[in-house]
């Protein structure tokens, strides 16, 4: 996949939210998804994130925040997220939220990208602003792999039928594996993200082994994940880095004082 064909995708996505939002609250759309961890096939999507600030008038009538996927007409989706929301997402530590401070594919818009850059020069640190939270919430997506990788979901039949397990999901489970290793032996972030061995995961996510195989391996990575989780249990404490929960705040309020001051000024 090459980056001309994600960056024209990226413009495209956001042409698409510009029908559903006034382009002075959107604070940009960014990349999610495989294309971030070196992990594209010929076949993957361009899915990605758009967030958004709310309206005075949103704000006035306790309007709910904006959470939804938007589906294109090409099956790629734009989970439209209102910014205060997701940036208290950082907390939760999940990859697939914290992902968009290090992807290289990304439109920002300019009365943001002031605040925004505070968190990408922070990075790091609220990548690790709680440890344990991050193993404990990849923990938990792993074991939703585990448990969805035979699982008969109506949109999964063919593949099943072929493998008899859905290779996504056992990538997806090896993936966490790796990223958890290498997470609590303090390798960068940025350099977790991405596996050591992207030949081996990209073999994994077209099927290379049978369903014996595959179930070993299964089985090996939770024990894995849960050795290491019992192993973070000991050693770590559920604590948040207090600056970058005060740097969080500061630059949500920062946003929405720029997106109601400039909604006002009009």
């Amino acid at each position: 996949m090459s980056e001309y064909y994600v960056v024209e995708n990226l413009q495209d996505h956001y042409f698409d939210a510009l029908k559903h939002f006034n382009d002075k609250n959107i604070v940009g759309l960014w990349l999610q998804g495989s294309q971030n961890y070196g992990l594209a096939t010929e076949n993957s999507d361009v899915d990605t994130k758009l967030l958004v600030t709310p309206t005075l008038h949103d704000l006035a009538s306790n309007k709910k925040p904006v959470s939804t996927t938007f589906i294109r007409e090409n099956n790629e989706h734009i989970d439209f997220k209102d910014v205060r929301e997701y940036i208290q997402l950082f907390r939760k530590q999940n990859l697939n939220f914290v992902e968009i401070l290090f992807t290289e594919y990304y439109i920002l818009n300019t009365p943001y990208a002031f605040q925004w850059e505070k968190l990408i020069a922070n990075r790091e640190r609220i990548a690790r602003m709680n440890p344990l939270r991050c193993i404990h919430s990849m923990a938990g997506i792993a074991a939703q792999k585990y448990h969805a990788m035979e699982k008969p979901f109506e949109s999964k039949k063919e593949i099943l039928a072929v493998y008899g397990y859905d290779p996504k999901q056992l990538h997806h489970l090896v993936r966490i594996t790796d990223f958890m290793a290498r997470y609590i032996q303090g390798e960068l972030y940025e350099k977790c993200m991405t596996p050591n061995d992207i030949e081996w995961h990209l073999r994994i996510k077209k099927g290379y082994y049978n369903l014996e195989e595959a179930r070993d391996l299964a089985n090996r990575s939770m024990r894995n994940i849960d050795g290491m989780k019992e192993y973070c249990n000991r050693i770590m404490v559920d604590e948040e880095d207090a600056e970058m929960v005060e740097l969080l705040q500061d630059v949500q309020y920062e946003i929405i004082k720029t997106s109601l001051m400039m909604e006002v000024n009009k």
